[in-house]
């Protein structure tokens, strides 16, 4: 049976299942007898495992035929859940996702999954696995020890570079265990190889690496004509590189060493397998006919296309409106206002299908967590509120890292050991609350902790020890922006720097990102009773709700979510403090930014007007006052990328066409709050 036009539909929905394996081995590791969880996760494993037969991943269905039977032997009380075990079941899944992964990326599914199977036979034979045997440390490392699997593409690919006077590596980097940045040492061993040869594949894959979810081991093969002393000689000047092992690969012994476990695979698996693909087309063929599918799965890339088609109407709907005022016609503008409302609904329902549920971002947490609470010796627990709040796929992709960073932050500083807690009188598991919710035309996300909190002193003085404020401001900052001073770029209170986290390694390239998506980032803390990270995020970046402001005769726009107020003011409102324009607004000083200073803007008439036209915007809990000559009003624009050639231009994030056609510029509000 031909089974490529069924590929993407078997990995989004293994993809799924693995998900729930993942959730719901983490539900019965806290409630080990919970009969509906185990029923669950055998239904989940037996679904994919019969998908994975019959598609021809015979690896996959293997190991998730095992995993099947150690479920089925749970339901049927004839095997106990003991946590030395779940560490097992957890790797065994993440084999499962690594498969998935590998099939994604073109490869056929294959892995060395053998001595994840010895430990699950041990499971499903009701042997004792010893807490020593069960270390997920101990299996991580096999699991980056293992032989690199290499497809037929590869392989071709090292046969003809030999044929051709190369020379074929296997090439094992050991980076020191104190390694703080494990994906920067990654990216510089990788420009140094891609300098000499050419990688050809690499274990972990590139993105695990790049994530940096591995030990601290990783293998490459690769293709050169350097000598291998000479590649160790390169490498080994990498820093926290701790030793680089580079031996010469012959296909002859691999393809001997592959027929030797193939020669090895039991014909019962195999049968069982044949049995299955049977089983499996009966089942989809009962299943086609019960019910019909009432969703589609809609590749993205046509979303993409139907929303770039429908700003390019955004446009010309403006200059519709444009056209209407300026010929003064009835008919034509209720014409206009007609297919404004209808353009309006059908901009919310394009929007609604680019939304994706926040949960996929948020479900890797748990798991995570799990993992970071055994290497420090914590207990933690998670809650996760609002899992199902949507946002743009857009800003799906972009805030899962800032996330990540977060919450090893609170794992790493936050949380205190069960020792530390017990101390304070507190409970012994500490507990990390993860919540989104919408709010307006935006989403808040909030990370909170019932840690350490902040040492608010000590944020200070570290702030003045490395010349980040003076004496004399420290002396006057609010709670608040004490706390989000640990924002700054190399900032850090801790005096022992961990590879799990650093408040300084990360975060303030978690405040570069949020604000690259146009949102921001505030804090608040309690002093042994927590903290909590307020993520602000727009519900979508490409149409955005605009102020239209005038300077001279040229048009610029400033984004409706970073505006507080608009003010006329008299010019001798405006005073001098520290060779600074200023004004007193409500009570509080905000700086002044004369936007045609700024962007140099010429003009063409003398100043005679005595009143000031000001938009304050607002960056976190700083304000400044923007300058402008004039309003025009609020409209909503597509924004437009200002292209390769204009990549760094100050205080402008993008363009948008107006209705008669003239380009306006998108101020970047937050590069301007002083």
């Amino acid at each position: 049976m031909e089974t490529t036009q069924y590929l993407d539909i078997f990995i989004d929905e293994s993809t799924e299942h693995l998900d729930t394996l993942y959730q719901q081995l983490l539900a019965l590791e806290k409630n080990p007898q919970e009969k509906a969880i185990i029923e669950e996760i055998f239904r989940a494993a037996h679904t994919l495992k019969g998908m994975s037969a019959t598609m021809g991943f015979e690896d996959l269905a293997s190991l998730t035929h095992k995993l099947e039977n150690i479920f089925d032997g749970i339901r049927y009380d004839k095997i106990s859940v003991q946590t030395e075990m779940m560490d097992y079941l957890f790797v065994a899944v993440d084999h499962l996702n690594a498969m998935v992964e590998d099939v994604a990326n073109g490869g056929d599914g294959k892995r060395d999954v053998a001595d994840i199977v010895n430990q699950l036979d041990k499971i499903e034979k009701g042997e004792n696995i010893t807490k020593e045997e069960s270390s997920p440390k101990k299996e991580v490392e096999s699991l980056n020890t293992t032989t690199l699997q290499l497809d037929e593409f590869q392989l071709t690919i090292l046969s003809e570079s030999k044929d051709r006077g190369f020379d074929n590596h296997e090439i094992m980097v050991q980076l020191r265990e104190d390694c703080l940045l494990k994906g920067a040492r990654v990216y510089m061993v990788f420009e140094l190889l891609e300098k000499m040869g050419e990688v050809i594949h690499s274990n972990p894959t590139v993105n695990e690496l790049e994530e940096e979810n591995f030990d601290f081991m990783f293998t490459v093969m690769f293709v050169t004509k350097e000598k291998a002393n000479d590649i160790q000689a390169k490498l080994m000047k990498v820093s926290e590189v701790e030793e680089v092992t580079v031996t010469p690969f012959s296909l002859d012994a691999y393809k001997e060493a592959q027929d030797e476990v193939l020669d090895k695979e039991p014909r019962k698996q195999m049968k069982e397998v044949e049995a299955t693909k049977k089983a499996t087309k009966k089942e989809v063929k009962n299943v086609a006919k019960a019910a019909p599918s009432k969703t589609i799965r809609v590749n993205i890339e046509r979303l993409d296309i139907l929303m770039n088609l429908f700003e390019e109407l955004v446009i010309d709907r403006g200059r519709l409106e444009q056209i209407s005022l300026d010929l003064n016609n009835n008919e034509l503008q209720e014409t206009v206002e007609r297919m404004s409302r209808v353009s309006s609904d059908l901009q919310n329902i394009i929007l609604t299908m680019r939304m994706v549920p926040i949960d996929t971002v948020f479900n890797r947490f748990p798991r995570m967590i799990r993992q970071l609470a055994r290497e420090l010796h914590k207990d933690v627990e998670i809650d996760i509120i609002g899992a199902d709040t949507e946002l743009d796929r857009t800003v799906i992709d972009e805030i899962g890292d800032p996330l990540v960073h977060l919450i090893r932050n609170a794992m790493d500083h936050g949380i205190e050991t069960p020792e530390e807690r017990a101390e304070k009188g507190k409970p012994s598991q500490g507990k990390i609350t993860l919540e989104a919710y919408h709010s307006g035309n935006h989403v808040f996300v909030e990370i909170s902790d019932d840690g350490a909190g902040i040492n608010k002193e000590k944020v200070k003085n570290k702030a003045i020890e490395k010349g980040v404020i003076t004496q004399s401001e420290a002396e006057v900052l609010t709670d608040q922006q004490a706390f989000e001073l640990i924002l700054e770029s190399g900032f850090s209170t801790n005096e022992e720097i961990s590879d799990v986290s650093g408040r300084g390694v990360g975060l303030d390239v978690v405040k570069n990102t949020i604000e690259s998506l146009g949102g921001n980032i505030s804090i608040d803390a309690v002093p042994g009773g927590g903290s909590t990270f307020s993520i602000q995020l727009p519900l979508t970046l490409s149409i955005i709700s605009v102020l239209l402001v005038e300077l001279q005769n040229e048009k610029y726009a400033i984004p409706l979510s970073s505006i507080i107020e608009t003010a006329i003011l008299r010019k001798e409102e405006i005073f001098s403090a520290h060779n600074n324009k200023v004004i007193d607004f409500r009570g509080k000083v905000v700086p002044l930014a004369f936007l045609n200073n700024i962007f140099d803007v010429p003009s063409d008439k003398e100043e005679v007007d005595e009143y000031v036209s000001i938009v304050i915007v607002r960056k976190g809990n700083k304000l400044t006052g923007l300058v402008v000559d004039s309003f025009i009003g609020q409209q909503e624009v597509v924004l437009k990328s200002l292209g390769d050639y204009l990549t760094n231009v100050f205080a402008i994030s993008g363009a948008t066409i107006l209705g008669d056609g003239e380009v306006a510029l998108i101020i970047d509000s937050n590069s301007l709050v002083k």
